[in-house]
């Protein structure tokens, strides 16, 4: 890509830098992918990138400032440096202006080594095992569409305190869709994985078979509340959502679900009459994540103050019970709580569950099967509910036997009110998100049996 290293970038930009403090970090990403459809491989391809972001602070007399300015490739050091200088310049004083961290966190890597990289050759087992379910795909007259994707990206912090830290982050998922010739059934099936040598194409081509096998009954349902089987891939969907509104900040000040009636928060509260955690863990085994922040720009849930701060497991909810929220250094410092860090993967399990999904399925005398939910849009923050559609196979249960497939369905639910309500989980198990999984892969979830999940409307989506 470039001469320089990018450990290089990182020793100039900071040497170049007349700014109170600076964060500098690249990320080199490579990728491999490979996209099908109709049962016929379409595309492959493998590509490289490379991101240089600069953060200055500057202290103006009436506070310190941030600016933040990214380049890709390889840019002109000196211009970068100084367009991120006055950035800082030009802004206010940063309300979660913090010293930057100078301490280095425990599993910092190799900042000397090349940058990890990934090729088409990850899939040379993945490849042919879907050409045989290509085939076989045919010889029942069914169509495989879908993709499969893997990324390493390696990134370089260094600060003006010191800190030189490094990760190398793995990243794989696949999805694939199974359909009839007549493309009236539509079934899908995915896994996330670090490497691809833990895919099994023939046990996701079976899945796929299955649910178009249980698709040729169908049977139309009106709305309504049902019970509802919630398979680990919605579960994780639903479950980053409410991962996703845990900035502290918002429930101190009352505007969302964790917010306390007449003020604070609600860590303490039951949430859920199940024992669930619900976690992050940055060595949680397939799911494995930075041990430390990277951060381009300030939110709710993060500063660039921060970069370079540990990122240790963390239980969000314990035993049912909210025991931690999303909060900065500068937050914590105001509020005398402590400082947590978002992790990139989450866990939810049961400590008592020991039945897998066929088994919480068999013991169902009549409710819903999902597949996957998407386009799941917030409704109201106070409440944390949520709308969104099922996709892609949805089933009835009657008995414990899966005896069709009926008609998709508009829900209106609230992720956090489904815990409270939630009367059986399975064994936890990794799974890929459907909707997030652009920007959200490393999750374990249990299936969850919910009593009355509001389908709110019928849809006509297939």
């Amino acid at each position: 890509m470039s001469a320089m290293s990018p450990q290089e970038i990182v020793e100039q930009a900071l040497a170049a830098s007349r700014a109170d403090g600076a964060v500098v970090y690249v990320t080199d990403s490579s990728e491999a992918n490979l996209r099908w459809a109709s049962n016929s491989l379409t595309t492959n391809g493998a590509m490289r990138s490379r991101q240089v972001v600069v953060i200055s602070f500057v202290d103006g007399g009436a506070g310190m400032a941030s600016g933040t300015v990214a380049r890709t490739g390889t840019p002109d050091i000196a211009e970068l440096v100084a367009a991120s200088e006055h950035a800082a310049r030009d802004a206010g004083p940063a309300e979660d202006a913090m010293p930057l961290i100078s301490e280095a966190p425990p599993g910092s890597g190799d900042w000397d080594a090349p940058a990890a990289t990934t090729s088409i050759d990850v899939f040379r087992d993945f490849s042919p095992a879907l050409g045989e379910a290509f085939g076989d795909a045919r010889s029942r007259d069914q169509l495989l569409f879908g993709f499969a994707e893997h990324q390493m990206a390696t990134t370089w912090l260094g600060t003006s305190t010191g800190l030189r830290l490094r990760h190398d982050q793995p990243t794989g998922r696949v999805e694939l869709n199974g359909k009839s010739a007549d493309f009236g059934r539509s079934v899908w099936a995915g896994v996330g994985t670090r490497d691809f040598t833990d895919v099994s194409v023939a046990d996701l081509a079976a899945e796929v078979q299955q649910k178009l096998a249980w698709s040729q009954r169908r049977i139309e349902l009106p709305a309504g509340r049902y019970e509802t089987l919630l398979p680990p891939s919605t579960v994780s969907d639903l479950m980053i959502v409410a991962y996703w509104s845990m900035e502290a900040r918002d429930a101190d000040e009352g505007r969302s679900v964790y917010a306390k009636a007449g003020g604070g928060n609600r860590i303490g509260e039951r949430l859920a009459q199940l024992p669930l955690t619900l976690r992050s863990d940055p060595h949680a085994p397939g799911l494995e994540t930075s041990p430390f922040q990277v951060v381009g720009g300030s939110s709710g849930s993060a500063s660039v103050f921060d970069n370079g701060m540990a990122t240790p497991a963390v239980d969000w909810i314990s035993g049912g019970v909210l025991t931690n929220l999303i909060r900065p250094r500068a937050w914590a410092l105001k509020t005398t709580a402590p400082a947590t860090a978002a992790l990139d993967n989450l866990v939810l399990e049961d400590p008592n569950a020991t039945a897998t999904q066929a088994e919480t399925v068999a013991r169902t005398e009549r409710g819903l099967l999902l597949t996957t939910l998407w386009y799941i849009r917030e409704v109201d923050p106070q409440t944390l509910l949520v709308t969104g559609l099922t996709r892609d196979g949805v089933f009835l249960v009657e008995n414990g036997e899966v005896t069709g497939a009926v008609n998709n369905f508009r829900f209106n639910e609230s992720p956090v009110d489904l815990l409270g309500r939630a009367t059986e989980a399975s064994r936890t198990e990794r799974t890929l998100p459907r909707e997030w999984n652009d920007w959200f892969t490393r999750a374990a979830m249990p299936m969850l049996r919910v009593p009355d999940f509001n389908m709110s409307s019928v849809s006509p989506a297939s």
